[in-house]
């Protein structure tokens, strides 16, 4: 008996228009927050493509190095974005599930 197994035990049968609106925002925040690591990933992957392409620095090993270790942290922060989504996401599906079962049962 978790609360992941039954969500909103305390106030069963009292959602009103402004939950179901809080719950529909969670999913806006969501996606806003996977675009903003997109975002990050995306900055991260070019300015590393800038220190191997350009020789910022004129010394092609660091340059290759830094350049390098960017492009990976720019993979690894697109692909944790990535799953936190799809967790949060499944998460807040599962929730809008139950709450329609159980408003279903609770009106027959």
């Amino acid at each position: 008996m978790s609360e992941r197994e039954i969500p909103y035990q305390d106030i069963k049968g009292q959602l009103i228009l402004r939950d179901h609106l809080a719950a529909d925002r969670t999913i806006l925040a969501n996606e806003r927050t996977f675009l903003a690591y997109i975002r990050t990933a995306l900055t991260l992957f070019v300015a590393g493509l800038s220190f191997v392409h350009f020789d910022i620095l004129n010394r092609p090993v660091i340059d290759g190095i830094i350049g390098s270790l960017f492009m990976v942290i720019g993979a690894i922060t697109f692909f944790l974005g990535l799953y936190r989504y799809n967790r949060m996401k499944t998460l807040i599906c599962d929730i809008k599930q139950k709450e329609l079962e159980e408003g279903i049962t609770d009106e027959i």
